[in-house]
């Protein structure tokens, strides 16, 4: 082996050892993202204005419109508006669509009034419902429209009300108040 051929061979192999142009991109690239992500949160502390959401409503938000049909209510009344209850503007009046959509049960207009009537219309579609399961105090029910969850008090498809939940044998009843018996599956 001659000189010429150790230097070759020295060469190469420092060719070999070196890294690729590719590879110092990407690393640098790397470092400089790193510094980004450590330095981008502090900016951003110290510049809060710049990032902070836009208001999306300027103080006007407690002075929502009245139902209609209903005096004396308010829309919303976890809003508790800051006017009184009957003091709409004009501009609030037109602004109510009059279109009506839907009807409620109107409060009876004599103390102890009974309004079974309006309680004894059926429920739209099939009343056939069946008892899924039970947990916590709650009832999971199924009829044809979907899944409900439901507890004692709460109104069913068939019209009743759920009476109680009763654990009868190792296996979860419930009542209507209808007296109808329905076994969880």
């Amino acid at each position: 082996m001659n000189d010429t051929d150790a230097d070759e061979i020295v060469r190469q192999r420092k060719l070999a050892d070196r890294m690729p142009v590719i590879d110092k991109a990407l690393a640098g690239t790397g470092i400089a993202l790193a510094g980004l992500a450590m330095f981008f949160p502090w900016y951003a502390f110290l510049h809060q204005e710049k990032f902070a959401l836009p208001a999306l409503w300027t103080g006007a938000t407690r002075d929502l419109p009245q139902k209609i049909g209903t005096p004396g209510m308010a829309s919303a009344p976890q809003a508790s508006p800051l006017e009184p209850a009957g003091s709409l503007t004009a501009e609030t009046q037109a602004a109510v669509d009059r279109l009506t959509t839907a009807t409620v049960p109107a409060p009876p207009s004599k103390p102890g009034e009974a309004d079974a009537p309006m309680l004894d219309q059926p429920f739209p579609g099939s009343s056939t419902f069946k008892l899924i399961h039970v947990a916590g105090g709650r009832a999971l029910i199924e009829d044809v429209s979907g899944m409900y969850i439901v507890r004692v008090g709460s109104p069913l498809p068939d019209n009743s009300r759920l009476a109680t939940l009763e654990e009868r044998d190792g296996n979860w009843v419930m009542i209507t108040s209808k007296g109808d018996v329905f076994k969880a599956e």
